[in-house]
């Protein structure tokens, strides 16, 4: 396991502000946002339209190249307020080489996300970029890879910690490798020891305002998208998650109170071949899992411990072949009579081929009707919605 730095009293306070009182409110808004956008596209308001809110939001724009940062108005569900590098300067990476962690070369992506102004970062050509230590980013920053062939692959990946307002988007990450046991910079004015990384592809620690979308991700060493130690206000949208055991792990240990803030949106993401557990795999917060294709598992879809609240709505869950695999959902080394009053609920999720959700607290009450008094949208339209998870085939000059 990972050591890193103590978190400054800012940091701690930032991450609980960015938890909402009511998060029934938000998973209430997305599902309006959603219902919103498909009747829009049913009654052919968007000749382009996906029905899905986040992709209409900007994809039917052909000038998108111009106006990049108008993805940073187009979060849903708890990330929505990450803006990224909006209020910054465009910086376009040209060098794929990651040759000096601590004295990094301008060009490269990491001169980019360790500066401390905002930066909405694209990149000049198709790349593979394989990092040397783990790419710690700084607060105000857009990671945007539409319009080229961007692989972080075969070495470190990215670290998001202890900082505000991310977001990561239309990159191909995989093979992230276990790294450390040097110096890496994380700021212009900082940088400090790192001892080994965990090799995730995306590492959340301590952040808020974060939103992960339209990314392919695979194959790495530990988790694909891990969010602990206080986290919160995190979406994580339209991405392609395959080959993967622990797909992603919220929430860092059962003793570890502080995750109670944790608020993840989960939407829109196609869970695909080759995967076997944690999608995801949850702690102590409040789970709004919505709209997504879930297609392989090996063991199960949604597990958790230490209550936290998870709230399945318009999911499609394909059950695999194994007869001992069907469970959906997984209550991780608990006994029922504590895990009974876990908070649970499945509503309008579509289970295929055997495969079954077992429900508790609220959720298994067929009165409780409070976040579903809007409907999720019927999990015949996740095809529709989660049809161009990953990562987008985007050309200058036509729509994306």
């Amino acid at each position: 396991m990972m050591l890193h730095a103590s978190p400054t009293p800012r940091a701690v306070t930032r991450a609980a502000e960015a938890a909402v009182d009511d998060p029934e409110e938000v998973a209430s808004t997305v599902l309006m946002t959603i219902i919103n956008s498909t009747a829009r596209r049913s009654l052919g308001y968007l000749s382009c339209g996906s029905g899905n809110p986040i992709d209409d939001c900007w994809r039917c724009d052909p000038d998108w190249h111009v106006n990049r940062k108008k993805l940073a108005d187009c979060g849903i569900g708890f990330g929505r307020n990450a803006i990224g590098g909006r209020d910054g300067e465009l910086y376009v990476v040209t060098d794929s080489g990651d040759d000096d962690p601590v004295n990094p070369r301008p060009g490269t992506l990491r001169y980019a996300v360790i500066q401390d102004v905002p930066l909405w970062i694209t990149f000049k050509h198709d790349m593979e970029i394989t990092l040397k230590e783990e790419l710690i980013m700084n607060s105000f920053k857009t990671i945007d890879g539409r319009g080229v062939n961007v692989h972080i692959a075969n070495g470190a990946c990215i670290t998001i910690q202890y900082i505000t307002n991310v977001i990561i988007h239309g990159l191909h990450i995989h093979d992230c490798k276990p790294t450390g046991n040097a110096m890496v910079r994380s700021s212009p004015s900082h940088y400090g020891w790192r001892t080994m990384a965990d090799g995730d592809a995306v590492s959340i620690f301590g952040s808020s305002h974060i939103w992960v979308d339209h990314c392919s991700l695979s194959n790495c060493a530990d988790g694909l998208v891990d969010a602990v130690m206080g986290s919160t206000a995190i979406t994580v949208s339209n991405n392609y998650f395959t080959h993967h055991n622990e797909v992603m792990l919220l929430g860092h240990t059962d003793s570890y109170a502080r995750d109670s803030i944790m608020q993840v949106t989960i939407a829109f993401n196609h869970f695909g071949e080759g995967l076997i557990q944690r999608m995801p795999r949850c702690r102590h917060g409040y789970f709004h899992v919505v709209n997504n294709d879930y297609t392989h598992w090996e063991m199960y879809a949604i597990g958790g411990s230490a209550n936290p609240t998870i709230n399945s709505q318009g999911n499609r869950y394909l059950a695999p072949t194994n007869p001992f695999a069907k469970e959906v959902t997984k209550r991780v080394n608990t006994d029922q009579s504590a895990w009974k009053n876990w908070n649970w609920r499945s509503e309008g999720d579509l289970l295929l081929n055997g495969a079954f959700f077992t429900p508790s607290g609220a959720g298994a009450s067929a009165s409780y009707a409070r976040a579903s008094s809007f409907g999720a949208k019927p999990s015949s339209l996740v095809d529709t919605l989660t049809s161009e998870a990953g990562v987008l085939s985007c050309q200058v000059g036509t729509r994306c």
